[in-house]
């Protein structure tokens, strides 16, 4: 008596069945290898705000250009542990309140307030920008298209920042450094890109 061979249907079934198995049990490579996340940040794009303090008043808006990243810096005058801020993108970043729109450029926008007035609380102007609709020059930046003022009120100051795209950020205050002796620096880095 002779045996016949398994019809090639079923032979096929038993293979895919068995691969199935295991790659559910996680012993096959998957095929597209995960992306590398660019310079190594990890810092993702969802809203970004501390709630640890306030005081001092706005004094400057500085930019800067890093490997990585695009940096703006928000200078707090008079207030040595200032650490409150809500960062998040946008439609369309508004005046602090009267809610106008902040025309930008860019293909995403960054809405940064800070618990701190560009007043004094006698009334003195603190900050009093050359030109509202370009706080800092961003020419030739990688990642920053446009910083734009938004207004101060009830203790807040309000900026635009138009960005290239919706890109990784991350915020953080550096208290007590040279030159930030009775005040804080408030940081907004916006990374180049996602993945390398």
């Amino acid at each position: 008596m002779t045996t016949t061979p398994p019809r090639p249907r079923r032979r096929s079934l038993v293979l895919l069945l068995s691969f199935v198995a295991l790659a559910v049990l996680g012993l096959i490579a998957p095929s597209v290898a995960s992306a590398t996340p660019y310079c190594g940040i990890t810092w993702g794009s969802l809203d970004k705000s501390s709630t640890g303090g306030s005081g001092g008043y706005l004094d400057d808006v500085r930019a800067g250009q890093h490997a990585c990243y695009d940096r703006l810096v928000i200078d707090i005058y008079g207030a040595p542990s200032f650490s409150s801020w809500n960062v998040g993108y946008v439609q369309q970043v508004t005046e602090d309140a009267s809610g106008k729109p902040v025309p930008l450029r860019g293909g995403a926008f960054l809405q940064i307030a800070v618990h701190a007035p560009d007043y004094t609380p006698n009334g003195t102007l603190t900050y009093v920008p050359a030109n509202p609709k370009e706080l800092v020059n961003v020419s030739g930046f990688r990642t920053f298209r446009q910083v734009a003022w938004a207004g101060s009120s009830e203790g807040y100051s309000a900026i635009g920042l138009g960005v290239r795209a919706r890109l990784p950020f991350r915020v953080f205050a550096l208290s007590g450094l040279s030159g930030t002796a009775n005040g804080t620096r408030v940081i907004i880095d916006v990374a180049h890109a996602w993945q390398s």
